[in-house]
């Protein structure tokens, strides 16, 4: 057996049974090896692109996916999607093809292991003696650091005989990461807090994904309102006390419930800038405790009155028992009244606002809100970065904390068609939507031809005002500057059909109706929804921006 298939056999053994790529001379024997073992290959137009599906398929998929990239070059196009996966805590594999150690004058070497090291990655170099051990090894870092991980494929290593007989330990129903429990005393101190508060919000992010019913029980015997980071957004759907998202996407009635709070408990939220709107939800006589895996997330973006090291399930129920066992069951904030406010305007759709749509532009949230009625409930949704952003991220229902791909750790522009993809394959039961801007889309337009040849019945909407909307909003609104950001309007609608797509250019809500037409369809190409929007500053907009 050649090292090449060694790495193949290894990989499925360990359960990456969903890789994505683009096949070059170095890495075209690793990614058919995978393929021949059972693996799943998405071919994707561009590295980057294939970066940005694998780290969707990580957040919300049932295993840690891999890409599969030539040397070099292929990896310099996958930087930008691989920087958002680390700054998001995704784990996945990047199977990267690498010069041979004797090719000293190759135009394709450069230091691999270096570039995504800078950006947050780790990296590993399989040599032929340990090649299985190494590839385990990679494993396991990707799934108990929660990060992308490198492997360097050397060529000649690739190529190289291999008698090593090492069988990975890892199965596919290995867990990504390690479960820790709190100390006794931790529980004691948090149980301690929740006795003395009045008004406590339980509030979970990324980490707190996997424990919604654990949370939600605390929640109700300590009296405490729900709310999510946008990243675990779904988490608490069905519960009549939940606030929605905390952040820069808070409904008004979310922000000023989290900030009357007098005790904050985060389950897995880095509780930055963007959860807490740089830390204006929390009040003045607010005390927060932040649980996390991670020893050092408490404190890491703001000072915490309270760091507990521990799993947000065993964390929660355990002091979910402590309470019990002390006798305590309370109403706390969840009264009626709160429970009435919240159906009321518990929901961006709910909150009125000043239409602010012309016969030739479509105010966003009327085209969102129109949407939400109309597309199938059972939806996963992707979202690019930009202006527009926070329409599709809260304005659009979703069923679970599986339904939202929220890739904005980096703030990257182009990223959301190719999310979309990963998510379908993701959530194959559900219909993906891709919420994007019109420079977004233009970036990513080579995946429109991915979605259309893989058979995606997806629809994407384009937010279209002919611009960098947020740099124009941020900037001001001059002529000299706009020259900078602004651009002629782009026709979406006839290069979507040109990659094959059933397309639909929109400006008032009338003009949807093809999009109904398609959705009672047999869905057998994607939809794109050219919408031209009415351009104005979003409301979480300058919040983000004192950030930069």
């Amino acid at each position: 057996m050649r090292v090449f298939e060694k790495v193949a056999e290894t990989l499925v053994e360990l359960g990456v049974k969903q890789v994505f790529g683009v096949i070059g001379s170095g890495n075209y024997d690793i990614t058919k090896a995978l393929i021949e073992r059972g693996a799943d290959y998405v071919a994707a137009r561009h590295e980057g692109g294939a970066a940005s599906m694998a780290d969707a398929f990580a957040r919300i998929g049932d295993s840690v996916p891999a890409i599969s990239l030539h040397q070099g070059c292929g990896l310099t196009n996958a930087i930008t999607g691989i920087t958002e996966a680390a700054k998001s805590g995704s784990p996945m594999l990047i199977l990267a093809a690498e010069v041979a150690a004797s090719a000293i004058h190759s135009n394709f070497r450069i230091g691999q292991d270096r570039l995504v090291e800078s950006v947050g990655a780790a990296s590993f170099r399989i040599t032929a003696e340990t090649a299985a051990r190494d590839i385990a090894l990679a494993y396991r870092t990707a799934v108990t650091k929660r990060i992308p991980v490198l492997v360097n494929l050397p060529l000649d290593v690739q190529a190289a005989e291999t008698t090593e007989q090492y069988v990975p330990v890892l199965t596919e129903h290995a867990v990504l990461a390690d479960a820790a429990a709190p100390a006794a005393e931790d529980v004691a101190r948090l149980a301690d807090l929740i006795e003395r508060a009045e008004r406590p919000v339980v509030l979970a992010g990324r980490g707190g994904r996997g424990a919604g019913l654990e949370l939600r029980e605390l929640a109700e015997v300590s009296g405490a309102l729900l709310a999510t980071s946008a990243v675990a957004r779904g988490l608490f759907n069905d519960d009549p006390f939940y606030l929605d998202i905390s952040g820069g996407f808070s409904t008004p009635l979310a922000a000023r419930s989290i900030q009357a709070a007098d005790l904050i408990l985060s389950f897995g939220s880095a509780l930055n800038m963007w959860t807490m709107r740089h830390g204006t939800l929390i009040g003045p006589g607010a005390t927060v405790v932040q649980i996390d895996v991670d020893p050092l997330a408490p404190g890491k973006h703001r000072p915490v009155d309270l760091g507990i090291l521990g799993d947000a399930a065993l964390t929660a129920a355990a002091v979910t028992a402590e309470l019990r066992g002390r006798g305590l069951s309370r109403i706390g904030y969840r009264t009626e009244e709160m429970g009435a406010a919240i159906k009321r305007e518990g929901r961006w759709q709910d909150v009125p606002f000043d239409d602010r749509s012309t016969a030739e532009r479509i105010d966003p949230r009327t085209l969102t809100i129109v949407l939400d009625g109309m597309l199938d409930k059972e939806r996963v949704i992707a979202v690019d970065s930009g202006n527009f952003l926070g329409y599709p991220s809260a304005f659009l229902d979703i069923p679970d904390e599986n339904g939202l791909v929220f890739s904005q750790a980096f703030q990257c522009v182009g990223l959301g068609l190719a999310s979309a993809i990963g998510a379908a394959y993701a959530q194959p039961d559900r219909l993906p939507v891709c919420g994007t801007g019109d420079g977004g889309a233009l970036m990513a337009a080579a995946e429109m031809e991915s979605v259309v040849r893989l058979g995606i019945p997806m629809v994407v909407i384009v937010y279209n005002d002919s611009a960098y909307g947020a740099e124009v909003h941020h900037f001001g609104e001059s002529d000299q500057d706009l020259g900078l950001i602004t651009f002629p309007d782009t026709d979406f609608a006839a290069i979507a059909r040109g990659y094959g797509f059933t397309a639909a250019t929109v400006r008032t809500a009338a003009d949807l109706e093809p999009v109904r037409d398609w959705l009672a369809g047999p869905r057998n190409t994607p939809l794109l929804i050219d919408a031209k929007i009415v351009s104005f500053g979003s409301w979480w907009l300058e919040e983000a921006f004192k950030g930069h």
